[in-house]
C-alpha cells in the first residue's frame, strides 16, 4: 500500500495539470537522474550532424568516409584510455560490453578456474556471473561492507578473473580499483573494470585488463565500448564477419562509435572543476535528505554528484511518482517489473533490511544542473519527503 500523504500529493498534482500551476502552462522540470541516463551532450549532437549512412566495409567513397569516421572515433577512445586502436571494440551498450568481457574471458578458461565479483555490482555483471555459474564455472560473489565497498581480501590464489565496478551505480561508492588490480595481478588473474558509472566525474584507471563503458551514461545517447588489453584473448558473443578485430561480428555502428568517443573525450575536459561544483551541490542535497528523515547511503569516497538515502517505512515508487508530478526526475534502487516491486539488491548486500531496501532514493546532479534548479528541487523535496506518521 502506498504512503497516504504521498498519494494525496500525487493525486492533487494530476488533478492540477501535473503541478504546472494550471492548464496550458509548461511545468519546469528538474532532472536529477544523471546516473540513470546522462542527457545528450551538444558536442555529440554536433558530431553526428553530417554523418554518412554508408557501411564502413564498403569500398565506395561514402563507405571510405564512414570507415575514416570509425577509425577517428577509435583513436579518440584509445587516446582517452591510454590504449592502442586495436584494443578498442565498440558495442551497442555498456551491458553488451560487460557481457562480452565476462563471457569472452570465462569461456576460454577451464571450468575450475575461479571467477570473482561482489554482491553489490550492477546486474549486468551479476547476471553473467550467475549464468557462468550455471554453466559449471566456479564463481564467487563476495560480500561488501555497509557502504557497498568491495574487499580486496576476497582475492586469493586460484582466481583467474575478477570483475569490479569503478563506482557503485546506486550509492556512488568509489571502489578500491588500484588495490584490487594489484592483488589480482599478483595471483595471475585478469581484471575486468565495469566503468559504466563514473567516467563523467572521475578518471578511468589504466591498470585493468578489460574496461567496459556505457555511452548512455556518458551523454552519448547510446552505444558502448570495451577495452581489451593487447595479449588478452576473448571469445565473441556474436559470430559472423571479422568486424571489431573479430570480437564482435556485424556491421559497425559508426554513429554509436562517434557518439561514445565524443562523449568520452568531453568528459575528460573540465572534469575536476565540474566534480568540485557537483560535490558542493550534492552535499546540500544529502543534508536535506537527512533532515527529511532519510538514512544516507554510500561511502565518504563517492562519485561527487550523488545524494542517496533510504526512508524506512516508505516506498521508493511512491516517492518517485510524487516527485515526478512535482517536477523532479529522480530514481530509486527499487525496480518495478511485471507489477511487482523488488528490493534493491545493493542495499540488501550492504546489510540493510527489506523495509529500508524498498524505500531508497537516488538524486544525481548533471553537467547542466543550475543553482536555480537545486533551489527549486530542495523546496519540492522538502514538501514531498516531509516526515509523516501516516502509513498504509
Amino acid at each position: 500500500m502506498a504512503d497516504s500523504k504521498l498519494m494525496t500529493k500525487l493525486n492533487a498534482g494530476l488533478a492540477g495539470g501535473g503541478g504546472s500551476g494550471g492548464r496550458g502552462r509548461a511545468q519546469r522540470r528538474i532532472y536529477l537522474d544523471d546516473a540513470g541516463a546522462a542527457p545528450l551532450l551538444p558536442e555529440v549532437a554536433a558530431a553526428l550532424r553530417d554523418l554518412t549512412p554508408a557501411n564502413p566495409s564498403s569500398l565506395h567513397q561514402e563507405g571510405r568516409a564512414a570507415r575514416a569516421a570509425l577509425d577517428r572515433a577509435r583513436d579518440i577512445v584509445a587516446t582517452q584510455l591510454g590504449a592502442d586502436r586495436g584494443e578498442i571494440t565498440f558495442t551497442s551498450s555498456g551491458t553488451e560490453a560487460v557481457n562480452l568481457a565476462l563471457f569472452g574471458v570465462a569461456r576460454r578458461l577451464p571450468k575450475q578456474a575461479r571467477i570473482l565479483t561482489w554482491a553489490a555490482e550492477h546486474q549486468s555483471v551479476l547476471g553473467p556471473a550467475r549464468r557462468l555459474q550455471a554453466e559449471g564455472h566456479s564463481v564467487t560473489i563476495a560480500e561488501v561492507d555497509a557502504a557497498a565497498r568491495a574487499d580486496p581480501d576476497a582475492i586469493t590464489s586460484g582466481i583467474a578473473l575478477v570483475s569490479i565496478g569503478l563506482a557503485n551505480n546506486e550509492v556512488g561508492t568509489v571502489q578500491p580499483v588500484d588495490e584490487i588490480v594489484r592483488r589480482a595481478h599478483d595471483v595471475g588473474a585478469l581484471v575486468h573494470l565495469d566503468a559504466c558509472a563514473g567516467p563523467r566525474w572521475i578518471p578511468v584507471p589504466r591498470g585493468p585488463d578489460l574496461i567496459s563503458i556505457s555511452g548512455q551514461k556518458l551523454g552519448a545517447g547510446a552505444g558502448g565500448m570495451l577495452f581489451v588489453r593487447e595479449g588478452v584473448r576473448i571469445d565473441p558473443l556474436l559470430y559472423g564477419g571479422p568486424q571489431e578485430w573479430g570480437r564482435r561480428a556485424g556491421r559497425e555502428d559508426v554513429a554509436g562509435a562517434i557518439a561514445v568517443s565524443t562523449a568520452l573525450a568531453s568528459s575528460g575536459r573540465g572534469r575536476e572543476e565540474r566534480a568540485v561544483v557537483a560535490a558542493q551541490h550534492a552535499e546540500g542535497l544529502r543534508a536535506l535528505l537527512e533532515e527529511c528523515g532519510g538514512r544516507l547511503t554510500g561511502a565518504a569516497l563517492r562519485l561527487p554528484n550523488y545524494a542517496s538515502a533510504t526512508f524506512p517505512g516508505r516506498r521508493g515508487e511512491d516517492m518517485l511518482l510524487a516527485l515526478d508530478v512535482a517536477g523532479v526526475a529522480a530514481s530509486s534502487g527499487s525496480a518495478c517489473a511485471s507489477g511487482s516491486l523488488d528490493p534493491s539488491h545493493v542495499l540488501l548486500a550492504m546489510g540493510l533490511g527489506m523495509d529500508q531496501a524498498l524505500g531508497s532514493l537516488r538524486l544525481t546532479i548533471g553537467y547542466d544542473t543550475t543553482d536555480d534548479d537545486l533551489a527549486l528541487a530542495r523546496a519540492i523535496l522538502s514538501s514531498v519527503l516531509a516526515p509523516t506518521t501516516a502509513r498504509a
